[in-house]
């Protein structure tokens, strides 16, 4: 990891970014515990490692990196992501924008709130997303 992301992750982290890591664990702690969001349960515990360290990795859809679409990015995928979007993604989106608005506040927040944003579209609409 070069220096410049190192630093950011490390910045990130204290300045909260392990509470939103946090809320994306408990999400799929959640979908473990109810046998039937398992399958969303590893996109969730990726997406939390994202969270965690999200400077110097990219999130991008799937079907554009791999080249080709798959079942999480077609129909089903969408149809995931809808049932995602209602049970945990849009307070994990409110969390992040919450968040963001407060980094904006100060100048030295910025990349981190950008970061937030970004984020809080990926906790809407997660699945199809390769980290």
């Amino acid at each position: 990891m070069p220096f410049l992301s190192l630093l950011l992750n490390i910045l990130w982290v204290v300045t909260g970014g392990i509470w939103m890591a946090a809320g994306w664990l408990l999400a799929a702690v959640l979908m473990v515990i109810t046998i039937v969001g398992i399958p969303w349960a590893r996109s969730a515990f990726t997406i939390a490692w994202y969270t965690l360290l999200p400077f110097g990795q990219t999130a991008v859809r799937r079907d554009e990196f791999r080249g080709r679409e798959d079942i999480g990015t077609g129909l089903l995928g969408t149809l995931g992501n809808i049932l995602w979007f209602v049970l945990a993604g849009w307070w994990l989106a409110l969390g992040h924008l919450v968040a963001a608005v407060g980094l904006a506040i100060t100048i030295i927040g910025l990349p981190f709130a950008w970061a937030h944003l970004k984020l809080a579209l990926l906790a809407l609409w997660p699945v199809g997303t390769e980290i």
